[in-house]
């Protein structure tokens, strides 16, 4: 289990304005604040947002092992123990080599980042077994409730569960959808995201041509009332922790703070 995320953590976007950011989300009540693996090319940004506030988690989501591996993860855990003792969760993932080399990696990783501050993403059953059995917990993303309630029964109950939910705060359909379409456009031709969406019941015409009830499935959209309604469901079917991901953008920190009033 993992201890300090809370309810709800947001997603940010790498800016110049960073640490200004992240000052605001952490005064609007936020628990934790998250930095997306592929905004990662270093690790200086985790560091950044952990300097500029004084109380919210600081989680990448996720540090790609491919990118940076252990002895990276290991630096980056001490640094960040000597600026805010407890508050960084390491969220791992994407090592190529299958789960023997994510086995030999964790080998390395838990020398030096205790069990209850580490994360591993995980969609399929392989991964999320291997969550319960030497991590503090598991991420999923583009999920639907009722695979997040898949999710917390293969997990089990003592492991953190987190759903990071992509959000498009804009209640036409038509928007809304063309807006989510735009990173499902790329997400969509990852293997691990194309067999999750078919365990949630998306033919091959569905994921390629990203139907309506994809789109759905996968992103929270709508005004205020409905992606709050969404974030519950997550909650619900069992996820301990729910990350808020706007699509970057000028109208990200607007949607966060008006979500703020709903769920902090």
């Amino acid at each position: 289990m993992i201890d300090g995320l809370g309810r709800y953590g947001v997603a940010l976007t790498v800016t110049d304005d960073l640490e200004e950011h992240a000052r605001a989300v952490e005064a609007w009540g936020y628990s934790a604040i998250w930095v997306a693996g592929g905004q990662l090319a270093t690790l200086d940004p985790l560091l950044r947002i952990l300097r500029a506030t004084t109380r919210v988690a600081v989680v990448p989501g996720i540090v790609p092992l491919d990118v940076h591996g252990p002895e990276a993860i290991a630096g980056l855990y001490a640094e960040a123990e000597g600026i805010a003792p407890g508050r960084l969760v390491v969220g791992i993932g994407n090592q190529t080599g299958g789960l023997a080399a994510l086995h030999r990696a964790l080998d390395e990783i838990e020398t030096a980042v205790p069990r209850e501050r580490r994360l591993l993403a995980a969609l399929g059953p392989r991964k999320l077994d291997l969550a319960r059995e030497r991590l503090g917990g598991a991420v999923t993303l583009l999920v639907n409730p009722a695979y997040t309630a898949w999710a917390r029964e293969r997990l089990g109950g003592g492991p953190t569960l987190v759903a990071d939910q992509m959000v498009v705060l804009d209640d036409d359909p038509l928007a809304a959808r063309a807006a989510a379409r735009e990173p499902l456009g790329f997400l969509s031709t990852v293997p691990g995201y194309v067999a999750a969406f078919s365990r949630m019941g998306f033919g091959d015409t569905d994921i390629r041509e990203m139907s309506d009830g994809l789109v759905d499935a996968a992103f929270a959209w709508g005004g205020v009332d409905r992606v709050v309604a969404r974030l519950r469901e997550q909650e619900a079917a069992g996820a301990d922790h729910v990350v808020i991901a706007p699509l970057g953008g000028p109208g990200e920190l607007e949607t966060l703070k008006r979500l703020a009033q709903e769920v902090s």
